[in-house]
């Protein structure tokens, strides 16, 4: 008599959060009454005899005034990675942003950078349908994120889910939600690799929600555009 064992693997679903800019930086312009610059993706390289100094162009939001931050000073072109070398030369916008959302090149010279002026979208590689032919009773999900900027975890699940704080925080104390990591969710910041830990019964309900508001959206917007042309 032959036996089949069936094996489930351990199925983790994947938020990759994608920023769609850099953060702004906050510092008094010494041209107009602005107090936040904006990342060019520009670097600024100066030769001094046999050293390099590099820096990382900023400009004011309102007149494009100029802000250079230090990222290399009197270095040895030798002692530089030829890659990096490379991306300074071509003003490579990853690297650039790299530097800009880097709390330790904000530390360094004492920057004080705004993380509120990120914006970002998430994109997810499941599906209702993938969620309910997985066995187990709770959904890994986790989450991917080139670059970190302060992401409140309670912002992030608001807004996928279009829950109210009220909503959320009682999804928190009910273990609903939590983090595979044992810390607390509420006041946490998101970093790449977080696992998330959610209910599958309570997930599916809130898709739904999140799918019946989207269909209830696009048919109020329809029935706008209708009505204009009428």
């Amino acid at each position: 008599m032959a036996y089949i064992q069936l094996c489930f693997m351990d199925t983790t679903f994947t938020w990759e959060i994608k920023a769609k800019n850099s953060p702004l930086l906050i510092k008094k312009c010494s041209h107009c009454d602005s107090d936040r610059f904006y990342c060019s993706d520009k670097f600024r390289m100066n030769a001094q005899k046999k050293n390099i100094d590099v820096w990382l162009i900023y400009r004011c939001v309102k007149c494009d005034n100029t802000c250079n931050i230090t990222l290399l000073s009197r270095t040895k072109p030798d002692l530089i990675d030829k890659v990096l070398f490379h991306s300074f030369s071509m003003n490579d916008r990853k690297a650039a942003w790299k530097y800009a959302f880097s709390t330790e090149l904000a530390g360094r010279n004492h920057l004080k950078t705004d993380y509120d002026s990120v914006e970002y979208e998430v994109t997810d590689n499941f599906s209702k349908e993938d969620i309910l032919h997985v066995p187990d009773a709770t959904i890994k999900i986790q989450i991917k994120c080139e670059f970190e900027f302060n992401l409140k975890l309670s912002s992030l699940l608001k807004r996928n889910f279009l829950l109210s704080a009220t909503q959320l925080r009682r999804l928190f104390e009910q273990g609903v939600i939590s983090l595979l990591s044992g810390k607390e969710p509420r006041k946490y910041k998101v970093k790449n690799g977080d696992i998330l830990l959610i209910d599958k019964e309570h997930l599916l309900v809130m898709m739904d929600f999140v799918d019946s508001f989207v269909v209830k959206a696009s048919i109020d917007e329809l029935d706008k555009t209708v009505t204009s042309i009428i």
